[in-house]
């Protein structure tokens, strides 16, 4: 039997992850571990660690990562302290092999610790490009240098990976765990989902997820103020999730709750990934700057606004419109999307990040080797 560790820190990569989790949970040939860090340790982000625990698995270590100075030199800190917190908890699970995802700090901080320790380590969802001011694009590139395993989600990112020197026998291009094909709803989750967060189904609904941008950090709160503008003109039913805790999100959440009173508009902290995956197929569009948006809204036939820099250069499909951070751009932006014309394109469209068992062919590479 293999033990396996999985890092997580975030409800976004946690959801994608879960499926995934579950059925090697489940797999004799392995005994799964979680380590559980950054924002799900946070109360003011849903503390989502409760939804690990009600999920019923194993959390063989909790590592705080001190996310409550959300600065920059706060980010460069908590790195330091995921270091020591999951090196520590790595010395007492001794596992086989760390498994992490994406480009967030804490996959780094658990890369960098597996790799002291001789424990190899597989990355899920490396190999992609993304150009605009961020720092995920390093820390996704550091992660694939000190992985020894790569499942990236298609064949573009799996030759980046290459042509950054890994060695291609050892190169997965499987997709990306949790993002289906297509998605389907039955009419009475449809009306459970509608009556759970009172939407109105004959008028447009929108859903907007907003990040800060790290290398922009002084702008979070004027680029935030661009979108909830667009949304206070347009006067649509809007559901708003709480941003990720990077630098600049205290300031995107207090512009936020500077629009809590209009009547059309809702905030969450979290939501979690059944009533997410469901609320993406009864909204008309996605609006911000979340990878979500490229990769998982084309399942759901949702066209999204994709506001700034931040996930500029990553590949997606055409149901995404690239805007400035303008209230007017993103206002038409906003209306093309809501067209019939548009709204019957999308349905054609593909996520260039999903193919079918991905969870599967993970599965059974993992069993191989």
């Amino acid at each position: 039997m293999k033990k396996i560790v999985i890092v997580t820190g975030s409800r976004a990569e946690y959801g994608v992850m879960r499926t995934l989790l579950k059925k090697i949970d489940k797999n004799p040939s392995f005994k799964l571990s979680l380590i559980v860090t950054g924002m799900h340790l946070m109360k003011e982000f849903g503390h989502t660690i409760d939804e690990i625990t009600k999920d019923g698995f194993n959390i063989d270590s909790i590592v705080n990562m001190k996310l409550t100075c959300k600065t920059n030199v706060g980010m460069a800190k908590s790195l330091g302290y995921a270091i020591i917190g999951i090196t520590e908890a790595l010395e007492k699970i001794k596992p086989q092999l760390v498994i992490v995802t994406g480009d967030r700090g804490e996959m780094l901080a658990a890369a960098i610790a597996a790799s002291h320790l001789n424990i190899p380590v597989a990355h899920i969802s490396g190999g992609d490009t993304t150009t605009g001011a961020t720092i995920d694009e390093r820390i996704r590139h550091a992660i694939t240098k000190f992985a020894d395993i790569h499942f990236p989600a298609n064949e573009k990112s799996a030759k980046h990976i290459i042509t950054m020197g890994e060695k291609a026998k050892n190169v997965f291009p499987v997709g990306n765990p949790g993002i289906p094909i297509v998605y389907n709803i039955t009419d009475k989750r449809k009306k459970e989902i509608t009556r759970k967060y009172k939407l109105d189904l004959n008028q447009p609904i929108l859903i907007v997820i907003q990040h800060p941008i790290t290398t922009q950090e002084l702008q979070a709160a004027s680029q935030m103020k661009e979108t909830m503008s667009a949304v206070k003109e347009l006067k649509i039913q809007t559901i708003i999730i709480y941003p990720n805790s990077d630098t600049g999100s205290k300031d995107i959440i207090n512009v936020i709750h500077q629009y809590e009173k209009l009547d059309f508009v809702q905030i969450h902290k979290n939501i979690k990934r059944e009533d997410f995956q469901d609320l993406m197929t009864i909204c008309d569009v996605m609006v911000g700057n979340s990878s979500c948006a490229l990769l998982e809204a084309p399942a759901f036939n949702l066209p999204a606004i994709n506001i700034g820099d931040r996930q500029k250069g990553r590949g997606h499909t055409f149901n995404i419109i690239n805007v400035k951070h303008n209230k007017n751009d993103i206002i038409k932006a906003i209306k093309k999307a809501l067209t019939k014309e548009f709204k019957n394109k999308v349905k054609k469209a593909l996520s260039p990040y999903a193919k079918k068992n991905a969870e599967e062919k993970i599965i059974k590479i993992l069993e191989k080797i």
